[in-house]
């Protein structure tokens, strides 16, 4: 298994070479061909159109069509676009910053705040824009099962400046301990947590990380939602949207569920607003909700 290990890793330092010796745009243009090539001929495209029938239930079918295309063209570009984050972030001038006054009085004020987003556009543009603005973060990541391409993501992290990283299975402790130390965390929460929390995600019940909101009701925390948007191959939009006024009167298990649920509607509300973006490519609902899209044909 080493030495299998060791051969993935020297063909993950090539690609990385490569992509990093072309100019950005070439490298993002292509990683746009390999998706719209490559992407529909696996078994994720048949995910990514279920997960549109689920979401957009009366959305015609050469509707569908195009906005699968749309959405392996992102796939293909963000994946490509890993090998240069350090090019794109806000100090490129790849990337601007809608609300970064918003950024600056959070570090200012020295209090932690639970930063949230969802794998939209080119997701790694959260941290880098965080740390751009001055904004001491702590994030958690999913290692590769690979320990040497492991080793090589987080070195290509550090490279636009993400030092507080965790993985998975420890994260949630890591991030408590920053909370503690007056660091803000920064966590993607749209992916499918089976242990999580019941909540509704486009009119379906959707298992949901409640880790933001926890957290956030435990330090007296605000909640942050950050939210990338592709303007066209290899340029950004990172916008600061207003925070997530948790409501008052609730007792501490009922205030996390609702916080929960605020934050899955201000994420179903901006894919609405720009569906492509979204990493349509994971199954994000319980196995009854693909059933069901299954016998509706």
């Amino acid at each position: 298994m080493h030495i299998v290990w060791r051969v993935e890793a020297v063909a993950y330092d090539a690609m990385i070479a490569l992509l990093r010796a072309l100019p950005v745009d070439t490298a993002s243009n292509f990683g746009a061909w390999m998706g719209k090539t490559f992407g529909p001929l696996g078994a994720h495209h048949h995910v990514a159109r279920t997960n549109l029938k689920i979401a957009f239930p009366d959305m015609p079918e050469d509707e569908r069509q195009r906005l699968l295309m749309a959405v392996w063209d992102n796939v293909g570009r963000t994946f490509a676009e890993f090998a240069f984050v350090d090019r794109l972030g806000p100090g490129s001038g790849r990337t601007e910053v809608v609300g970064l006054e918003r950024l600056h009085a959070i570090r200012d004020a020295g209090k932690p705040v639970v930063f949230v987003s969802g794998h939209l556009a080119n997701w790694e543009l959260m941290m880098a824009t965080l740390v751009w603005a001055g904004v001491p973060s702590h994030t958690a990541y999913r290692p590769t099962n690979n320990p040497y391409v492991d080793k090589r993501i987080r070195e290509g992290r550090a490279r636009y400046g993400v030092e507080l990283l965790s993985p998975k299975g420890k994260g949630g402790r890591d991030l408590m301990l920053s909370m503690r130390r007056g660091v803000s965390v920064a966590m993607l929460i749209d992916q499918k947590f089976n242990q999580g929390i019941q909540v509704p995600f486009f009119g379906k019940p959707a298992p949901t990380m409640p880790g933001a909101a926890r957290m956030a009701v435990q330090y007296g925390a605000a909640i942050q939602p950050l939210s990338v948007e592709r303007l066209g191959g290899a340029r950004f939009r990172m916008i600061v949207e207003d925070p997530i006024e948790l409501p008052e009167g609730l007792d501490r298990e009922a205030l996390i569920e609702a916080g929960t649920r605020l934050i899955n509607e201000r994420l179903e509300a901006r894919i609405r607003r720009k569906p492509d973006d979204w990493f349509w490519v994971h199954r994000r609902w319980p196995r009854e909700v693909y059933r069901k899209a299954a016998s509706a044909g």
